[in-house]
């Protein structure tokens, strides 16, 4: 009976001969397609004298919009890795890469598993990095077949292989490590989208209509595939930790409609088999990599695994994208503050001791994130409960607090998290959710409050119309008696060639509402700029921060003509700059009472202070309360 060695041998002997004979044929064929049988042939071989049931497969090419790797290999048909053919003689060292094939290497090299080989020379590579040494035969196949391997090739050659379909995905043990993992491949996926978008008669192409007009209106091609991409990401990602086992994305969609109702919906819409089959690849791998995640030990000793991953996964995902969306961990100190202040005030100015667990106290974090300030709020107003009646009333008045949180996220991947953040607390605690779920809606903040819903002609997309039209309301009609949070700060740069292309920021706040004839609310921080004849310092108002700022006193108070307080953490240029005479103007006659904490933090000027954030630009924590209807004198 042949060893395993020696059935290895045979494999490789039949592959060489197979590859000589290919190649001594008279026609006309790229070289690498005269590989892709016998290399097929050779794995599953390979497969057999080490007992595992190994199935490949030709990938689909798409000229001219980028590529994926020549085979994908499935072991156990469970996705393993890929094989990225070249012809003869080209070589497999990434490094030499120029031209077309470095711009290949740039997208193939986040792949977990990939195996390069030209016939002759094989290299395996994992997530950019090469596994090993490259195995060079000593003679050319396409010429002498088996003859130009040397025993010591074959040897080689056997490990690598088995190295290569025994490879199983790595489990991570902390959240950093899940979100260095999970990074790389929710890019590759985006990346294939945006491809397959480009050809008008992709089923992707029509997924991308449907986004537009149910969720965001102005999304382009490379803002709906990053939402598709981190969409379907997460939503596995938040399957998994709902405790989905074997998961695939049918069964993520099963494990998300109780309590995370938008989420399914959308995976399920996302997830179309017809559109699946354009970007198989980077779904595999996720399904697969997401699917061994152990959350046990994630959520070991009751930590929270959630608090800095979105940021340390948009700094590997898309970096240009944390900053130009401001997402940046607020330290847990300064939470903590922010809660604290409006506490006391809820407390000792508005009669309500249980702060935001009492009934009617109704806020809002207008750009949530992963959901630090509410999650920090719920706790904060249930250890007030516990200690004034104990833990017998916790479970009431979670159910209570749930409520009165609303949440607003405009990014998919923090909405996700914040929703499971926020649900888990909330049924940890004994508590109930509102009939319609966690009340975190996404949606963008600074879209009119009046813009008419999606029409709604389908049961499949009746959750999405659902969520734009609970957001709309939640905007409009609720009163909400604090806002607080850390809103992102980012004065929009638009590169010269870029004025058509690119939306500019500001939504509602800055251009108004023309079809319901309202103005911009910005204008009242620009008006008295102009009449103190200071207009050239107006571009400094065009800044996240400050749309928010105004967006909130506009909520707060003039949608209400209440009492209610607002706490931010943003950027400090307001207190002082020359720019903002109309907003402090503003400011002073809103509030009652104002504080202002200065955390400093200028990495730029003459007189550099540290800066509780990871960025260069000063920052301060402003808490603002009005006690009644505003003096009308």
């Amino acid at each position: 009976m042949a060893t395993k060695y020696e059935k290895f041998n045979e494999a490789l002997t039949v592959f060489a001969e197979s590859i000589k004979s290919n190649f001594s044929l008279q026609v006309q064929a790229q070289p690498e397609d005269q590989l892709k049988a016998p290399i097929i042939d050779f794995v599953k071989g390979v497969g057999k004298t080490i007992l595992l049931d190994v199935d490949a497969r030709t990938e689909v090419q798409v000229d001219n919009l980028g590529g994926r790797p020549d085979i994908g290999v499935a072991v156990r048909k469970l996705l393993c890795g890929y094989i990225e053919l070249k012809a003869p003689g080209h070589g497999v060292d990434a490094k030499q890469f120029k031209g077309h094939d470095d711009e290949q290497w740039k997208k193939f090299q986040a792949l977990p598993n990939l195996l390069y080989t030209d016939g002759n020379d094989w290299a395996l590579y994992r997530e950019g990095k090469r596994q090993g040494d490259i195995i060079r035969f000593d003679g050319d196949i396409t010429e002498t077949g088996g003859s130009a391997i040397s025993p010591e090739q074959f040897h080689s050659l056997e490990l690598l292989l088995k190295d290569f379909l025994q490879w199983e995905p790595i489990v991570p043990s902390k959240p950093k490590a899940l979100a260095d993992m999970l990074a790389p491949l929710c890019r590759i996926l985006r990346d294939e989208v945006l491809v397959a978008i480009q050809k008008s008669d992709s089923p992707l192409k029509v997924l991308e209509g449907e986004w537009r007009e149910y969720l965001f209106s102005n999304t382009d091609n490379a803002q709906f595939a990053d939402a598709y991409a981190q969409t379907l990401t997460y939503a596995l990602l938040l399957a998994r930790f709902s405790g989905a086992t074997t998961l695939t994305v049918t069964s993520a969609v099963d494990a998300l409609k109780e309590g995370h109702g938008l989420l399914s919906q959308a995976l399920k819409i996302l997830g179309d088999d017809q559109a699946r089959p354009e970007i198989e690849l980077p779904i595999s791998l996720l399904e697969r990599s997401i699917g061994v995640v152990d959350v046990d030990k994630l959520t070991r000793k009751g930590r929270d695994p959630w608090l800095y991953f979105y940021e340390e996964f948009l700094s590997v995902y898309d970096p240009k994208l944390r900053k130009d969306r401001g997402v940046y961990f607020t330290p847990v100190e300064v939470v903590r503050a922010q809660v604290n202040l409006v506490s006391s005030l809820l407390t000792d100015r508005f009669d309500k001791p249980l702060s935001f667990a009492d009934e009617g106290v109704y806020f809002l974090d207008p750009a949530t994130g992963t959901g630090t300030y509410p999650l920090a709020a719920i706790q904060h107003g249930l250890n007030l409960v516990r200690k004034k009646y104990g833990d017998g009333m916790v479970g009431e008045k979670a159910t209570q607090i749930a409520k009165n949180m609303h949440a607003f996220e405009i990014l998919v991947g923090p909405y996700a998290v914040t929703h499971m953040r926020l649900s888990q607390e909330i049924l940890d605690s004994k508590g109930e959710l509102p009939d319609e779920g966690i009340q975190v809606f996404l949606t963008d903040t600074l879209e009119s409050p009046h813009a008419q819903p999606p029409r709604m002609d389908d049961l499949s997309h009746r959750a999405l119309t659902e969520e734009h039209k609970r957001a709309a309301k939640t905007k409009a009609d609720t009163r909400i008696l604090v806002c607080i949070g850390n809103p992102p700060y980012d004065r929009q740069t638009i590169e010269p060639g870029e004025e058509e292309t690119v939306d500019r920021k500001g939504g509602w706040i800055r251009y108004g509402d023309p079809a319901k004839k309202i103005e911009p609310l910005l204008a009242s921080f620009l008006q008295p700029l102009q009449e103190a004849g200071q207009g050239v310092h107006a571009k400094n108002l065009y800044n996240d921060y400050v749309y928010f700022w105004r967006w909130a006193l506009w909520k707060i108070f003039e949608n209400s003509q209440g009492s209610g307080i607002v706490s931010f953490i943003t950027a400090s240029s307001y207190l002082k700059g020359p720019g903002f005479i109309g907003m402090r103007k503003m400011m002073r006659q809103t509030f009652d009472d104002l504080w202002i904490i200065d955390l400093e933090g200028d990495n730029i000027g003459a007189r550099k202070t540290e800066n509780v954030f990871s960025i260069r630009t000063p920052v301060a924590i402003a808490v603002g309360v009005r006690y009644g209807e505003p003096d009308r004198c």
